[in-house]
């Protein structure tokens, strides 16, 4: 460890899906995830390593219906891990109709699919954790159902999302998981903050269910990005004016940060953007993108840190998250070491340091 960066938690946490969202479809290839191992264990800024990674329990990184009769795919992810020094954190579930799974608002059958994706996805983490190779993280859901098809609906389909996510909880905790609920604007029912906060008060299991703050998609529910009554700032927003900036992502983050399990470090520039499966939702952008509108560092701290500044030690890792970049951008080592210098320069400032 770099005398300059005596921090050594949160763990540092690069996300495998990149190589996955928004390819295929006619679009570019995805990239497989030996490769996208490879490119984050090679990552190294001032002698400083990413920790680990983040996990799509999705093809072609992994089939998960391979693991439901045997324990051989998980026990090759976690030698993949091993032998690049790397550990796993949180997991996603594949829980979209696309993928298998059903809308958690959808009729019986595609709840029970939505619910057969997330037993599948938690035992995969039990297995992980009881290897050695996934000492914290989460198993990742939302609702995977439209802002459209919500609408039809509000409150009658908030109740029938909350009961899916009620029962997966219980998934969750016979499998001895916790379940992230990852606020985007592109899913219904969790498509604004207080929608979000809604449906996590509904299901009741804060034992189980949390929040997974991701900054790119949670700066959007700033501007009401399809919940225009939820808005913080207007969508024309000055954002020059740093103080009533920060007065609205206070209020964005005190109200979420009490559920928040989860962590992705990003960027946005504050546009919505769409990819293959993924509709209208927030832009990610390269950590040294000129057009973010976020001090990475800075803006971080208010989920790594309480109302009175005091660091949580909540969030036992951190992951960036940067999603349908070319294919070119992210073979590039480059890409890598900044986005690595980012996540560093994030735990410097909200930290902490334990023996190991």
């Amino acid at each position: 460890m770099s005398t300059n960066h005596r921090n050594n938690y949160p763990k540092l946490h690069n996300a495998a899906w990149p190589g996955v969202v928004g390819k295929g479809d006619g679009g570019e290839p995805p990239i497989e995830l030996d490769t996208m191992l490879d490119l984050t264990a090679a990552a190294e800024v001032d002698g400083v390593k990413f920790d680990g990674f983040d996990l799509f329990l999705y093809l072609p990184h992994i089939d998960i219906d391979s693991t439901v009769q045997s324990d051989d795919a998980i026990k090759q992810l976690a030698e993949k891990a091993e032998k690049r020094g790397l550990k796993i954190g949180t997991v996603v579930a594949p829980i979209w109709p696309p993928t298998g799974g059903g809308s958690a608002m959808g009729d019986e059958n595609e709840r029970a699919r939505f619910l057969d994706q997330v037993r599948k996805g938690c035992r995969v983490a039990q297995v992980l954790r009881e290897l050695g190779v996934r000492p914290h993280g989460c198993v990742r859901i939302d609702s995977a159902c439209g802002v459209n098809d919500w609408l039809a609906d509000p409150e009658g389909n908030q109740r029938k999302i909350a009961e899916t996510f009620r029962q997966a909880c219980e998934i969750a905790s016979d499998h001895g998981e916790k379940l992230a609920a990852e606020g985007e604007i592109c899913w219904g029912g969790m498509h604004s903050w207080r929608r979000m906060i809604q449906i996590l008060e509904m299901v009741d299991r804060p034992d189980v269910l949390g929040f997974q703050a991701d900054m790119a998609h949670t700066l959007l529910y700033l501007l009401g990005y399809n919940a225009p009554e939820d808005a913080l700032l207007p969508q024309d927003f000055d954002w020059q004016d740093e103080g009533r900036f920060y007065a609205a992502y206070k209020q964005l983050t005190d109200a979420l940060r009490p559920w928040t399990i989860d962590l992705h470090i990003a960027q946005n520039d504050c546009t919505v953007h769409g990819s293959g499966s993924h509709d209208k939702t927030g832009r990610h952008c390269l950590a040294t993108d000129p057009n973010g509108k976020l001090d990475i560092p800075r803006a971080a701290g208010y989920w790594l840190r309480d109302e009175a500044g005091q660091i949580t030690k909540k969030m036992r890792h951190i992951c960036w998250d940067g999603c349908m970049f070319p294919n070119a951008v992210m073979m590039d080592p480059k890409t890598w070491n900044d986005i690595l210098r980012a996540m560093l320069a994030v735990r410097d400032a909200h930290g902490w340091y334990e023996a190991e």
